[in-house]
């Protein structure tokens, strides 16, 4: 049988094309379709409003705010950056680019998220930062992430690649760290194809980030016509995406609360069904966190049988997939990092984890997909 639902599929608002459509008639009156024209400032403006943060710049992609984060925080050459390892490449290797050193700490089985325990222990005179990564969407502890930053006056740089539209203790995620990171990919709630933002939550960043963005010019501030002319002030690069991909973001965005509530409603629909199993080894949340729909996943309990349940999804016609290879397990990771105790929950998590199919829309089949994982699952 071939695959009829897959893990992901982008949601279209119907408003992206006119806005876009918009953006090209703007470019021939005079506007900018390049980086920072109306659409740009439209969405920094809808994020900045909607998550009450100080200033938010968008990006060409997650990685792009990840590598202005790591300028920002100063990261020198054997600068250690405490991160987990279960998380994408581009949360090492921003700071990898600055001749740091990613020091990870092992993850709690219950969130996939690094465990807050294991932090201070990993913490010496060459830390400059902690990375806490949001995995799918799920808020790390960030109350103890932001006592240990405050004690050892360290930059905390939240990787909130996948948790648009989540909570901590009812505060979004992204906004309680120094500087928080998104991600608009298309595999992501809220998308423009490639797209990313950072969000600044401390005001004395603001002024060198806009530099950063713009190769390292004062442009923006020529732009804004707070001086006559502009020039080279610090390191940086081409960051910002254009115009188009801001008019598509903004359509999403604008939509944000009724994707989430979609992809919350699939969520739930697979919980009730899987949870009650015991089939899976099912993520627990607690009262602190409000996700945002971005992945349901779990893991096996034995992970040679993890195989076998991909397979049997998608002879049903679904497709069911793992995720992420441990950073400090690949040829980069063992080159530039380095760990801190032991990574058995991480090794553990990733040879068991599995993840079904998110997506808005989605929750018109989660019944059928959560229905068949449990027959297959029953039947290894």
């Amino acid at each position: 049988m071939s695959i009829d639902i897959f893990l992901n599929k982008v949601f279209i608002t119907g408003d992206e094309a006119t806005y876009i459509a918009k953006a090209i008639a703007g470019s021939q009156n005079g506007e900018m379709i390049s980086g920072d024209g109306s659409f740009t400032h439209r969405a920094s403006e809808y994020l900045e409003k909607k998550f009450h943060v100080d200033q938010v710049l968008l990006t060409h992609s997650c990685t792009a705010a990840l590598e202005m984060a790591a300028i920002l925080a100063d990261i020198q050459p054997g600068d250690e950056v405490i991160m987990p390892s279960y998380t994408f490449v581009s949360s090492a290797n921003a700071f990898v680019l600055r001749g740091g050193v990613p020091v990870f700490v092992d993850i709690r089985l219950d969130t996939m998220n690094m465990d807050e325990k294991l932090i201070e222990a990993a913490i010496t005179d060459k830390t400059k930062a902690i990375v806490p990564v949001h995995y799918a969407g799920v808020a790390c502890e960030m109350d103890r992430i932001m006592e240990l930053a405050e004690k050892y006056n360290l930059i905390v740089i939240e990787d909130a690649a996948q948790a648009i539209f989540s909570n901590y203790k009812g505060r979004p995620l992204g906004t309680i760290g120094h500087l928080g990171c998104f991600s608009f990919h298309e595999t992501k709630n809220i998308v423009s194809g490639e797209g990313g933002a950072l969000f600044i939550n401390r005001p004395e960043m603001t002024a060198r980030a806009e530099i950063i963005r713009e190769k390292g010019t004062d442009r923006k501030a020529f732009l804004e016509g707070r001086v006559d002319k502009y020039t080279w002030r610090d390191i940086g690069s081409s960051y910002l995406p254009s115009d188009m991909l801001a008019a598509f973001l903004l359509a999403q965005l604008e939509h944000g609360e009724e994707i989430t509530e979609r992809r919350m409603k699939a969520w739930n629909i697979y919980d009730e069904i899987l949870r009650p199993t015991g089939l899976l080894q099912l993520p627990e949340y607690g009262n602190s966190n409000q996700p945002n729909g971005h992945m349901y996943f779990g893991l096996v309990h034995d992970a040679s049988k993890r195989r076998a349940f991909i397979n049997g999804m998608a002879e049903q016609g679904i497709q069911a997939l793992s995720h992420f290879v441990p950073l400090h397990t690949s040829p980069a990771g063992e080159k530039f990092c380095r760990i801190s105790g032991s990574m058995d929950n991480t090794v553990s998590g990733a040879t068991r984890l599995v993840r079904l199919p998110m997506y808005c829309g989605v929750e018109e089949h989660a019944t059928r997909i959560a229905n068949t994982a449990k027959e297959v699952l029953s039947g290894l």
